[in-house]
């Protein structure tokens, strides 16, 4: 029963990402929500001055606008989580296998999630209005780095606790 909830939540965030990059950009664009919840621009003058160099393009509140900067930064965050939740949920169904290889997990997850980023950008690619992009992939590439440095040492803290509790439950089985 553990490996299909593990699974199972590896299949919906993967399935939330692919729900995601099939939607146009406009679609999902932010925009609307973010003028109804900001109204007046609050913090614009303290981000005026902030400017991100992406995929050779000055992002900036003056290139881009107020509400497109501040969703640029809501989009690239989601690439950060979503992705770092998938490496999570990939090194949780790996670990099922055996637990005891944590660094094999560890490069299975990132690998799979690697590679199922790479498949994402190519989705977008045949989806209109959306732009693959390689940084994107990186971006989520570190995504899964960074959920897996958090992750891990507070799995290894934990693992006695659950190598007891499997132990148990082996002898019931």
């Amino acid at each position: 029963m553990p490996y299909l909830l593990r699974m199972a939540a590896l299949l919906l965030v993967a399935g939330i990402i692919y729900s995601f990059s099939s939607q146009t950009y406009e679609e999902q664009s932010l925009v609307p929500l973010l003028k109804q919840m900001l109204p007046g621009e609050p913090f614009a003058g303290a981000l005026s001055s902030c400017k991100v160099t992406y995929w050779g393009k000055e992002i900036s509140i003056g290139t881009q606008g107020y509400y497109y900067f501040i969703e640029f930064f809501i989009r690239k965050f989601a690439h950060l989580f979503l992705f770092g939740v998938l490496a999570v949920a990939w090194f949780r169904v790996c670990t099922m296998y055996d637990p005891s290889r944590l660094v094999r997990s560890i490069w299975m997850a990132f690998a799979g999630t690697a590679g199922y980023a790479m498949i994402d950008e190519l989705h977008q690619m045949y989806t209109g209005g959306r732009t693959p992009l390689l940084n994107d992939v990186l971006l989520d590439m570190f995504g899964a780095v960074l959920a897996l440095a958090l992750y891990v040492p507070a799995y290894t803290k934990r693992r006695p606790v659950w190598k007891r509790i499997d132990a148990v439950h082996q002898q019931i089985m």
